[in-house]
């Protein structure tokens, strides 16, 4: 007799093909954002199923810190070729210089994303704005709806959330104010990387072990860059590393790994106690609530 049974991975994609199909049928303009990392690639290849035949019905929107790592833009430039969806990209640097934001020099380029975005959801009138957390990755964000209401100052209120009973879900708006959905809430880090090996996923290649220059800072790898130069008494070695998470390349770390396929990087992962943000993301670490305070005022 045939199996009827899904697999974890078959409901996980079920349910976040439902949550795509449910926004385009009850949101006027969403947007999915892309950061080029695992999760929004993932976020995409199921946007890109729950439409199939047709082309994804929505932009994408990368907020570009003018930081980011250029394997994960030539990631993200063949996913839009192959696609033939249309990018939105938000400049921090061009935020910076039409006064949208204020770079002080002591600011992160990560926390001036979110003025950016902000601008950016406003100026095109996004009224749904898909994003790739997950509820395991860091507790701002497990306590996240699958529908995230921002208020007109694109502001987040934890404490004043919308039910999810029976995964139904409520997307009433007023003016000005805007939803962040996050398909893959229920997803672990595990699940991404199966997912990405049943489905062969194409996804940058500065998640598998290579040869790198680093240093170390605040118990992290960086990379040695130009826009992220070495302190005194930091010192620049070259080793084999590979990146669980990518973003502003002067706040994310890597690690010493010999992972180099697929097959490997989920055994690390099933391995590891800790996630990861918690072990290369150096803007959580400012604070114990530093992400939930950059959520509140608009960030991803």
């Amino acid at each position: 007799m045939p199996s009827y049974h899904l697999t974890q991975l078959d409901e996980l994609e079920a349910e976040s093909i439902h949550i795509f199909r449910e926004v385009v049928s009850e949101f006027e303009k969403p947007v999915l954002m892309f950061s080029g990392g695992k999760d929004s690639i993932v976020m995409l290849r199921l946007a890109e199923k729950a439409f199939y035949p047709a082309r994804v019905p929505f932009p994408m929107l990368q907020v570009d810190t003018g930081y980011d790592f250029p394997e994960v833009l030539a990631t993200r430039d063949r996913w839009v070729d192959r696609l033939g969806v249309r990018m939105h990209v938000a400049s921090v640097e061009d935020a910076i210089k039409d006064g949208i934001v204020v770079d002080d020099g002591k600011t992160s380029r990560n926390r001036l994303q979110i003025g950016t975005l902000l601008n950016a959801i406003e100026e095109e009138g996004y009224t749904a704005a898909f994003g790739g957390g997950r509820r395991d990755e860091e507790k701002a964000r497990a306590k996240e709806r699958v529908y995230s209401h921002r208020d007109e100052f694109g502001q987040w209120d934890p404490k004043n959330q919308r039910p999810e009973v029976w995964s139904l879900y409520n997307g009433r708006l007023h003016e000005g104010e805007h939803m962040r959905i996050f398909p893959l809430s229920n997803w672990t880090e595990l699940d991404i990387w199966d997912y990405i090996r049943r489905e062969e996923i194409d996804i940058p290649s500065i998640y598998f072990s290579h040869r790198r220059r680093v240093f170390e800072r605040g118990g992290m790898l960086f990379s040695e860059t130009d826009f992220n130069p070495c302190r005194p008494g930091e010192e620049v070695t070259e080793r084999t590393v590979r990146f669980r998470t990518v973003g502003d390349l002067t706040l994310t770390g890597c690690l010493e790994s010999e992972a180099d396929t697929l097959d490997k990087i989920i055994e690390e992962v099933a391995a590891s106690r800790i996630t990861e943000r918690g072990a290369t993301r150096g803007d959580d670490k400012f604070s114990e609530a530093a992400m939930e305070d950059r959520k509140k005022e608009g960030y991803f």
